[in-house]
């Protein structure tokens, strides 16, 4: 197979993904990478939009550190480097068993089955990202959620005919993680910080989850931990203490909350000082429909560049 890197792209479905929003972040990003051998570090990786458009943007990234507290995520990572071949076999046995079945309650107990053998804990990392994989483009509407046990918990999707094992996308993503050193790690967010390198050029990549815009919003209790109000402000120290260092630069994106009620400046106190933008995002993934569409999200960065077509704060 013909191996293509502009096909590279995420491989799941994932909520609060950046593939929409990729032309604003690359209007935004620092002018120092143009010019400089630098590390990128995305330490809430997710679907990995970013990752993939960052990569095949710049040859002269000479190490990747990307990290998720989702264990089954960057475990799939890991798989999708280092055995693509094997992954593309098993998804097509599963896609072919899958779509032999011509009724839907067949499809859905299949479904159903499925989602049970991928909750158990003795599954190695192969079959459990084939399975990440099929539940995620059979699942409704492509969510990730997990309960408060950590068990997936999305329901079936009844999709006519979805693509379940897309190879060229495989392959090609396999052969970007494999084109510069890359650390796959999973646990907190701060654990990045070690591999800043004094004297060398790091970009940092923040997609956190996002804060909710309002008392009822849940869009970002995806994983059993939940990621608070504590959580954004123990980010926001974390940047700071990256703002002081040489050769450190830092964009972040996260949710627009004074748009939605202007006496909800979150944000812009939590990261005063710092470069602020709001950028137009579009949100597809979300349960429910009246939720999905054009909003503005926050983009905050510690360094500044000239740009028009933004609406600054």
């Amino acid at each position: 197979m013909k191996l293509d890197y502009n096909k590279a792209r995420p491989f799941l479905k994932w909520a609060g993904g950046k593939r929409q929003l990729i032309p604003q972040l690359n209007e935004l990003l620092p002018h120092e990478l143009y010019d400089n051998d630098f590390t990128y570090i995305e330490p809430f990786v997710g679907g990995g939009a970013m990752l993939f458009f960052m990569l095949h943007k710049f040859p002269n990234i000479k190490k990747v550190i990307i990290n998720d507290i989702n264990k089954k995520l960057t475990d799939a990572y890991k798989i999708i480097k280092d055995d693509v071949e094997g992954l593309v076999l098993m998804l097509t046995n599963i896609e072919n068993e899958y779509h032999k079945l011509k009724v839907e309650d067949s499809k859905k107990e299949f479904y159903l089955k499925q989602r049970e053998r991928f909750n158990e804990a003795n599954l190695d990392l192969l079959e459990m990202t084939a399975l990440l994989i099929f539940l995620n483009r059979t699942c409704f509407n492509g969510l990730y959620r997990e309960n408060s046990k950590g068990e997936f918990n999305v329901p079936f999707g009844r999709y006519v005919n979805p693509t379940i094992c897309n190879a060229e996308i495989l392959y090609a993503d396999s052969k970007l993680l494999n084109k510069c050193k890359i650390e796959i790690l999973t646990g907190d967010f701060s654990n990045t910080s070690t591999f800043v390198e004094e004297g060398n050029l790091s970009f940092f990549y923040f997609d956190p989850p996002y804060r909710p815009l309002s008392a009822t919003s849940s869009f970002n209790s995806f994983v059993k931990e939940n990621f608070n109000d504590d959580s954004q402000r123990k980010l926001s120290n974390f940047c700071r203490q990256l703002a002081l260092k040489e050769n450190v630069l830092w964009m972040l994106s996260n949710s627009d909350c004074s748009a939605k009620n202007p006496k909800d400046t979150f944000f812009e106190d939590l990261y005063k000082g710092f470069d602020i933008q709001r950028v137009i995002a579009s949100r597809a993934v979300n349960a429910n429909a009246s939720k999905r569409g054009k909003l503005t999200e926050l983009l905050i960065r510690n360094y500044k560049t000239p740009t028009t077509e933004q609406i600054a704060i």
